[in-house]
């Protein structure tokens, strides 16, 4: 249930804590649970725990003593994220082109659900080429753009109560290279191409491509309605004639902010730590923002396994790539497209994204330095001794 008022704020109750408490009993009940789930369960019990093993320092000025346990670097741990996205900020700002960026969601109707449950791999990727295909074909037209875009996509499964909610995050430079003209053309900084051809194009692609999909026998639909052929197909129906929901989120004229407010969305999980409220009686309470009515914040209990369940509907599969790159910023293409952008508006590289060691990084971004000790401010942590891990993991990241 959901209630619009306030409660008493607290921060001391993280995703970690629930997963410690809960995970082995929850595992108990659910014991065909995939190995990928599995795994980040796991790692989300033990990150930061003395079951992977740290390190002792002490201070070379007051003799302070700080134990510092390992992160389990799973990337749908809430404890993870941080020096991951910065890392990315610093890369990706090398590559930002002199262009209007335009912030562009496409989201897979709630039909669809019970479908991407049963083969999320196969959906997720359906999304990303189908995204792409409208991308490209959109803008390469000349009669609403008539470039080679880039662009990158960000996938997302969860809304603001942990539920379904499949959609894409569209990161698009309001610019490309013309073939026809031979030269670099630029959009107006508050269109690139008609959203409403975006969204029929997308959804055509898709809904084709799925029902040829299910005539290959490629979708896995046992235990739901959509195996019966004549429901699946009137479910194709019913979605064609439906209006998706694809629409321009935000544009950006400052280029330089633009990664840092992407940034939010890249290596975010379904629930970070800061939304948790409380635990009390099993009963899981966070914070969420209902976009339905004027973006108010409001309050949400869940009893602790359902809070899991939720959780884990947004574990990707094995090795997925949640962030991608098409057009002139596929990979193959990037140096040279960027390369030749900057030449011919006359724009000097920058040397922002130098491979930084983790203290350097953590200097970076937070003007403190990690070695600094927290009790005389003066002092310098310096390694004791090593705390041997309970259990296999890949060795820890070098802080020195």
């Amino acid at each position: 249930m959901s209630t619009p008022e306030p409660r008493p704020m607290s921060s001391s109750i993280t995703v970690n804590d629930i997963f410690r408490r809960y995970g082995p009993t929850y595992r108990q009940l659910h014991p065909n649970l995939s190995i990928p789930e599995r795994k980040a369960m796991r790692a989300i019990e033990i990150c930061r725990t003395e079951v992977l093993g740290g390190r002792v320092e002490e201070c070379d000025c007051c003799g302070h003593k700080v134990i510092l346990y390992n992160s389990c670097r799973n990337r749908h741990c809430p404890q993870c994220q941080f020096m991951k996205k910065e890392q990315w900020i610093l890369d990706r700002k090398n590559e930002v082109l002199p262009f209007t960026y335009f912030h562009v969601v496409f989201t897979l109707p709630d039909e669809l659900n019970q479908i991407v449950i049963k083969n999320r791999r196969l959906i997720y990727n359906l999304m990303f080429e189908k995204c792409r295909e409208a991308r490209l074909s959109v803008s390469i037209d000349k009669t609403y753009f008539g470039a080679r875009i880039g662009f990158f996509v960000i996938l997302h499964t969860w809304g603001q109560k942990l539920n379904q909610h499949n959609h894409l995050h569209c990161v698009v430079p309001g610019g490309g290279y013309s073939e026809t003209k031979k030269k670099w053309i630029q959009a107006p900084d508050n269109f690139l191409v008609p959203v409403q051809v975006l969204k029929m194009r997308f959804r055509s692609l898709f809904l084709k491509e799925l029902k040829n999909m299910y005539s290959k026998n490629l979708l896995y639909l046992h235990g739901t309605k959509f195996a019966n052929r004549i429901t699946f197909q009137r479910l194709i129906d019913n979605l064609f004639k439906k209006e998706w929901v694809v629409y321009l989120k935000e544009s950006f004229r400052n280029r330089e902010s633009v990664i840092e407010y992407l940034a939010r969305y890249t290596h975010r999980i379904a629930i970070s730590n800061h939304r948790i409220i409380s635990l009390n009686n099993d009963i899981v309470t966070f914070k969420y923002r209902d976009y339905k009515d004027d973006n108010k914040e409001k309050f949400m209990d869940l009893d602790a396994f359902s809070f899991i369940q939720r959780f884990m509907m947004h574990i990707v599969p094995k090795r997925f790539v949640r962030i991608r790159y098409f057009g002139l910023l596929a990979h193959r293409n990037k140096k040279k497209a960027i390369e030749a952008c900057r030449e011919f508006y006359h724009i000097a590289e920058k040397t922002e994204t130098a491979n930084l060691k983790w203290h350097e990084m953590y200097m970076k971004v937070t003007g403190k330095k990690v070695s600094s000790c927290p009790a005389c401010k003066n002092g310098t942590l310096m390694l004791k001794e090593y705390i041997p891990a309970n259990c296999y993991r890949p060795p820890p990241l070098e802080f020195y």
